[in-house]
């Protein structure tokens, strides 16, 4: 049986952080998708990995919020925020 260490899905967490470009470089107010931006949010999901093994992955869903920026490096960066999906089934299985 392969052992695979939980924690170091939590490292996944820190693309989350990439949601925090909106701040530096803010999207221009005609863009569409201004709500989804407050997805950039859901980058705080990443301190749960401190509590939930491996759930801290979750983070990376705050790099979605860049899906519509007017700069096309941060558009594709929001590429990594599928990588929240590693953290859902550590997530489910601490609530089961």
């Amino acid at each position: 049986m392969i052992y695979v260490d939980l924690s170091l899905l939590n490292l996944f967490g820190f693309i989350g952080m990439l949601g925090l470009l909106n701040l530096k470089t803010p999207v221009e107010e005609n863009q569409n998708g201004k709500n989804i931006r407050l997805f950039s949010i859901t980058g705080l999901l990443g301190l749960s990995g401190f509590w939930i093994n491996g759930a801290g992955a979750l983070g990376a869903f705050g790099a979605c919020s860049l899906w519509n920026h007017q700069i096309l490096t941060y558009k594709k960066l929001s590429n990594l925020g599928v990588f929240g999906i590693l953290g859902l089934p550590n997530m489910l299985l601490y609530f089961i």
